[in-house]
């Protein structure tokens, strides 16, 4: 794990631009500042697995934006990710995606942070590749929404703190924790800060979830295999906790104000019967300041899981949020969120590309929304720090479960480990 990650190619790349319809004026990258109100900002895809295409879906429903090009290391990936968003942007009377501008292929992502006809890139990655598909891109000067988490190491983490110091007041850069955005966690964050909770003291978070499937890829070789079923390796995605449960670490950072101080862990492999070695679990405990601590599980194996929540104690009450429902306060202060319902089934492959009904139902799109109205208003987002911070709270719980001892968020910052997947990226042509 230890030569750096820039030097290498890779997974999901690529991101280009393209042309629009005569109704829609497409904006120069020079003038993507608000200075024309009926343009549409022209957005890529990097990475068009389930999760790429479908927020990228959700930008061509809910935003004006149009989508000019896209990107994929491998060329299956690319076509059907075409054909899919094609489908879409038919629907909302927006332009279908030009065949000079699909890429593929371990440089993609260079000729796309390169291209002149593209404003904005949506990298949904993996996320070892993460810190340097961000550099390239806002070294071409594009705004970008990075899906989470920003890294899996120390070092890619402090470094998209650097580029997010770099960008402020240049281009917009937002991090993809949706849930600061949903409706009802927004409602309850603004309850939380009134003291509607009290001091914190005290909470439980949880992250149970099935094994995620991957589809079947005949005669690919082992390289091709492990890089397609990047969620179940552990350096390509950072492990569970990382990767997948740093939703619910974010939501918790983001109500407490503040990021853990230590840590400890466990956890392990038990139960998983797929080819990578990604943990099936862990259990840790987050110390925050003022002593107080939450307790954290999660799960990733089997067929009957599913349940995320968290449950915040405080010296006036308690705040209960579900990905679902309830969303809601008990204790001097009652309150619950109106019309969420009753907690719903989750499909596998709901869980697996980040779909889920009730109190995330908004989420996504007040995100996306967001990030658009940033780039065509000038005034533009920055997430590093706080999706830094989430992505390294994960991560000071990985380390811990690891290596069975507290570690504090000193210690764990003075890392210079960078993990290194060992793979030739480059044969993907």
């Amino acid at each position: 794990m230890s030569e750096s990650r820039d030097t290498r190619v890779s997974r999901r790349q690529f991101v280009g631009s393209a042309a629009a319809a005569a109704t829609i004026t497409i904006l120069k990258p020079s003038v993507v500042f608000g200075t024309q109100a009926n343009s549409a900002v022209r957005l890529g895809l990097l990475g068009c697995g389930g999760r790429g295409v479908g927020v990228t879906s959700s930008f061509l429903e809910h935003t004006p934006a149009v989508v000019t090009a896209l990107g994929d290391i491998f060329q299956n990936n690319l076509a059907s990710g075409k054909k899919r968003l094609d489908t879409v942007s038919a629907k909302f009377g927006k332009p279908a995606i030009e065949a000079s501008r699909m890429f593929a292929g371990p440089k993609a992502y260079e000729q796309i942070s390169n291209s002149k006809d593209i404003d904005a890139l949506y990298i949904a990655t993996p996320p070892y590749f993460h810190p340097m598909h961000l550099e390239t891109a806002l070294a071409g000067g594009k705004h970008v929404y990075l899906e989470k988490p920003v890294s899996v190491d120390v070092p890619g983490a402090k470094k998209v703190m650097a580029l997010g110091e770099r960008a402020k007041g240049k281009q917009s850069l937002a991090i993809g924790f949706q849930i600061r955005h949903a409706s009802p966690y927004v409602e309850l964050e603004k309850r939380i800060r009134q003291g509607q909770i009290g001091e914190f003291v005290s909470g439980q978070i949880h992250y149970f979830a099935s094994a995620l499937q991957r589809p079947p890829v005949p005669n690919a070789s082992p390289a091709e295999l492990r890089l397609r079923n990047w969620v179940w390796d552990r350096i390509l995605s950072g492990d569970i906790i990382v990767e997948q449960n740093c939703h619910i670490i974010d939501v918790t950072n983001w109500l407490i104000s503040a990021h853990p101080v230590k840590a400890v862990g466990s956890g392990g492999r038990r139960g998983r019967t797929d080819t990578g070695d990604a943990w099936s679990h862990f259990n840790c405990v987050f110390t925050y300041p003022n002593d107080v601590h939450i307790g954290f599980g999660s799960t990733q194996f089997g067929t009957s899981a599913w349940g995320v929540g968290m449950q915040y104690y405080g010296t006036k009450g308690a705040a209960e949020a579900r990905y679902d429902a309830p969303v809601r306060i008990a204790g001097e202060t009652n309150w619950e969120f109106p019309g969420l319902g009753k907690p719903a089934e989750v499909s596998q492959a709901d869980a697996q590309t980040g779909r889920f009904s009730g109190a995330l139902d908004d989420a996504d799109r007040n995100k996306q929304k967001a990030f658009i109205d940033s780039i065509t208003s000038g005034k533009f987002l920055n997430e590093a720090q706080f999706g830094a911070e989430s992505t390294l709270t994960s991560i000071l719980g990985r380390t811990a479960a690891y290596t069975g001892r507290e570690l504090t968020w000193d210690e764990m910052m003075k890392s210079n480990e960078v993990w290194d997947p060992k793979m030739d990226f480059g044969q993907f042509k």
